[in-house]
C-alpha cells in the first residue's frame, strides 16, 4: 500500500473499492488514513454518475435504434455511438440492447433458381478475372425482384456500383419487362461518369438478354458479365441488397398504394441506403461516405 498512501483521496478511495473484498472497507481505510464515511461518500457519487451515464447512453440507444427503423443491431448501434464520441465497449452496447429488448432485424434468405437457357449463355462472368474494384463506375451489379401489393406482383430493378454498394439506378414496374432494366440502366448512366472498360454483371435473365437491353447495353459502352450456370451466388452483391431491403423496408409494412410503395422505395434507395445506412463490408460507412474517402 505503499504508493497508495502518497495518492490523492480519489486514488484511495479507488484502491480500497478494488481491494474491498480482500481486506475490507474499515482495515483499508484505517491503513491509509481515511474515514470510511468519506469512502461511502465517494463511492455513492460514482454510481451516481454511472446512473446517469447508463441512463443517457440506454437514450441515444433507443434514439439511433428508432432511427434506423428498428434495423440495426448491436454492431452497427456501436460504430454509431463510437462515431458520435461515445467511449464506450460493444458487450456494454450489447448488454444494454439485449435488456431493454432491441433486437435489430434479421434478413431472410430466399432461394432464387436459374431460368431456362437462352442466347447470352455465351456470355461468363468477367468478375472472377478482375480485381475487386478500387474505384467507383468499374464494375456495376443488377437484378430484378418482386415485391407483392394487394395479391399483385410489383417489380423493382437496381443497379448497384460494386465498389461501394451504392444504388446508382432503379425501376419499378407492374410488368417484368425489358424497359424496367433499361429504365434502371439508364438511370444509373446518366447519374455517373461512364469508366472506360466498366463492367456490368447480372444473371441470365430474360430482361438482360434478350436483344433490346444488349443493343442498348452495347450503346453505352459497357462490357457484360452473367452469373455461371446454376451459380446465383455470383451475383452475390445485388442479392443480398435485396435481402436487406426487403427486410428493412418492405415486410411488416402494409402499402397504401402503388404510390405509396414507390414514394417508401425511393426515400430508402436514395436517402437511407446510400446516405445513412452504415455497411459493415465499407468499415461501418454508409456507401456514399466510402466513395468520399
Amino acid at each position: 500500500m505503499g504508493w497508495v498512501s502518497e495518492g490523492t483521496k480519489s486514488e484511495k478511495f479507488s484502491f480500497i473499492n478494488e481491494r474491498r473484498d480482500e481486506f475490507g472497507i474499515r482495515y483499508l481505510c484505517s491503513q491509509l488514513q481515511v474515514s470510511t464515511s468519506g469512502f461511502y461518500k465517494w463511492f455513492h457519487n460514482g454510481l451516481s454518475r454511472r446512473q446517469a451515464l447508463n441512463s443517457e447512453l440506454t437514450k441515444e440507444i433507443h434514439r439511433l435504434y428508432t432511427l434506423h427503423k428498428e434495423n440495426y443491431g448491436s454492431p452497427r448501434i456501436h460504430k454509431q455511438l463510437q462515431a458520435q464520441g461515445w467511449q464506450v465497449n460493444h458487450k456494454r452496447v450489447e448488454r444494454i440492447m439485449r435488456e431493454q429488448k432491441l433486437i435489430g432485424k434479421a434478413a431472410k434468405i430466399y432461394r432464387r433458381y436459374p431460368l431456362p437457357e437462352n442466347t447470352c449463355n455465351k456470355v461468363g462472368n468477367l468478375i472472377l478475372e478482375h480485381v475487386i474494384p478500387r474505384r467507383p463506375n468499374q464494375q456495376w451489379c443488377g437484378d430484378v425482384s418482386y415485391l407483392k401489393l394487394n395479391g399483385q406482383f410489383i417489380y423493382l430493378a437496381v443497379v448497384l456500383d460494386m465498389f461501394s454498394r451504392k444504388v446508382i439506378g432503379w425501376s419499378l414496374d407492374r410488368q417484368r419487362k425489358v424497359s424496367l432494366t433499361i429504365n434502371a440502366l439508364d438511370m444509373a448512366v446518366k447519374s455517373r461518369k461512364l469508366c472506360s472498360g466498366l463492367i456490368f454483371h447480372s444473371d441470365k435473365g430474360t430482361e438482360y438478354a434478350c436483344h433490346d437491353y444488349q443493343n442498348h447495353r452495347r450503346k453505352c459502352g459497357i462490357k457484360p458479365s452473367m452469373n455461371r450456370p446454376g451459380k446465383m451466388t455470383d451475383n452475390i452483391y445485388v442479392e443480398t441488397f435485396f435481402r436487406t431491403f426487403k427486410t428493412e423496408t418492405y415486410h411488416g409494412e402494409t402499402f397504401k398504394d402503388e404510390n405509396h410503395l414507390r414514394e417508401t422505395t425511393q426515400w430508402y434507395l436514395e436517402e437511407y441506403y446510400n446516405n445513412q445506412r452504415i455497411h459493415s463490408s465499407l468499415n461501418f460507412k454508409t456507401p456514399q461516405q466510402y466513395e468520399s474517402m
